[in-house]
């Protein structure tokens, strides 16, 4: 049971697009997965993907993204 609280955390993801814009948002990892699940099988003909995160849904063309980055530091409260 302790791993279901893991997978409910939501996480900082930065997606950057081709163009230079970088959307960041909060996601769970299940979300997380299904990105990049979507982008390994995209190929030349990617298309659309819904995409959930912690606030919002989002579509994002698949051509179009260029990184996605997983922020995994450790948040500390004070200096």
């Amino acid at each position: 049971m302790a791993d279901e609280n893991n997978t409910s955390k939501a996480t900082r993801v930065d997606i950057g697009f081709s163009g230079g814009q970088v959307l960041s948002v909060r996601m769970l990892e299940s979300a997380y997965e299904d990105l990049r699940k979507a982008l390994d099988g995209a190929g030349a003909d990617a298309g659309w993907h819904e995409l959930k995160t912690e606030d919002s849904e989002l579509s994002l063309h698949l051509a179009q993204v260029v990184y996605v980055r997983l922020d995994t530091e450790k948040h500390r409260v004070g200096f």
